[in-house]
């Protein structure tokens, strides 16, 4: 290579460093639509890109999200405060108005489905209470096991227990942990800057493989349910953020969702995208003590998304069946829905086996409930994808909101910058 190809292809580097991640995160899921469009047998074979991206972040998450959170603890100072209540709060408030807003246009819009399609595969929970008592086993799971299965209700527990335990160690055992945790943070890091290849494959692949002929015969319903939570991420979750900071709170929201939704988009799973979350919370410049323990537990019990597609998909088929829903049982719907979708796993889908639980709340058959969770997996490469953007992204946001510094000053820090 002569001096002068050396000297293009060191700016070229130097340009593309300069380039934020998100704009880099564009460049790639550009690259990708043109690839699937040019070329789908070449767009299916960099798909692998895309997995290799998401399987990399599902590892390091659950090791990342233990050590954090023990390390935290172990290291926290008497008397200083953490805020947890506040984020809880906010998400359980954050969840039930989203399923509020699922509910009112189901109302608006009235969608018929097509349930000719043959019922999908699974064994929904029948209620409530056997989705908390899910919840309570997955606390006492095994934490090898938690941690190779990534249950984050698990971790946080042993990762808590680890943590207040070693609060009467040696100082030089909390410093020891304090750099294990940043030592898997710089890991998380390196693979967070893989994500331009990793959106490039995963968009390629996703065109490629299954396009979007087959969502066109559910437009109207992918219109309520995308129109819903775009309602949420814009009107509701501003307001409630307002109401909690009274602070311009636009600069916070489209911060999380550049840079968590659009990553959560595409991965399609609120586990994997823990790390973009922390290294976010990090970036704004959150208490870690606060933000280690509510990032990974929001990625369990924060689904707004979820409550929207329970509630939504749950009234169309009450519809399709003609079934008349007054508003006592909407009302009760919502609570359903809300609790149900703390519930709801961290991965590609995991919403949609709750709705039977959901449709048999009004009255319809079971089998109208699989058929439904199977229409579900037909429209998941919109649905899915948008509602862990604002399941994902809505950890961040009311985080920041609850730890928000005092007025005036604005949620986001005047040094922040995009990743």
């Amino acid at each position: 290579m002569s001096n002068e190809e050396e000297t293009k292809a060191v700016g070229a580097g130097t340009w593309l460093r300069r380039v934020p991640l998100v704009g880099q995160i564009a460049i790639g899921l550009v690259l990708g639509v043109v690839l699937a469009l040019a070329w789908p047998e070449g767009a299916k074979s960099v798909s692998l890109l895309g997995k290799v991206f998401v399987s990399a972040l599902k590892a390091v998450a659950p090791v990342l999200v233990f050590i954090l959170v023990a390390a935290a603890i172990a290291s926290h100072k008497r008397g200083q405060e953490t805020r947890i209540r506040p984020v809880l709060v906010l998400y359980l408030l954050g969840t039930f108005g989203a399923a509020l807003v699922g509910v009112a246009m189901s109302y608006l819009f009235p969608t018929a489905l097509v349930l000719s399609v043959p019922a999908a595969q699974g064994t929904p929970p029948q209620a409530i209470g056997e989705v908390l008592t899910n919840l309570l086993m997955s606390a006492v799971a095994n934490p090898v096991t938690a941690i190779m299965e990534a249950n984050y209700i698990g971790i946080l527990t042993w990762g808590v227990c680890l943590g207040l335990a070693l609060r009467r160690a040696a100082i030089a055992s909390q410093q020891m942990l304090l750099d294990l945790a940043d030592a898997v943070s710089s890991i998380v890091q390196w693979v967070i800057r893989l994500a331009p290849l990793g959106i490039f494959g995963l968009v390629a692949g996703t065109l490629a493989e299954s396009g979007f002929s087959a969502l066109l015969g559910y437009g109207r319903l992918l219109l309520v349910l995308v129109g819903s939570m775009l309602l949420v991420a814009l009107v509701l979750n501003p307001l409630i953020v307002w109401l909690a900071t009274r602070r311009n709170p636009f600069p916070l929201v489209f911060a999380c969702l550049r840079e968590s939704g659009v990553t959560a988009f595409f991965t399609r799973s609120s586990a994997a995208n823990i790390p973009v979350n922390l290294a976010l919370a990090k970036r704004l410049d959150l208490d870690e003590d606060t933000y280690s323990v509510s990032i990974p537990l929001g990625a369990t019990i924060n689904m707004a998304g979820a409550a929207i597609t329970i509630s939504v998909m749950a009234l169309a088929a009450a519809h399709t069946m003609n079934v008349q829903v007054h508003f006592v049982t909407a009302l009760l719907l919502s609570i359903v829905a809300t609790l149900a979708a703390a519930g709801t796993s961290g991965v590609a889908g995991g919403s949609l086996l709750l709705i039977p639980m959901a449709t048999s709340l009004l009255g319809l058959p079971a089998d109208v409930g699989m058929q439904v969770v199977a229409i579900g997996f037909v429209i998941g490469v919109v649905q899915d994808s948008c509602e862990t953007a604002l399941n994902s992204s809505t950890d961040v946001l009311f985080t920041a909101a609850a730890l928000a510094p005092p007025a005036p000053a604005p949620l986001v820090p005047a040094d922040y910058h995009d990743a």
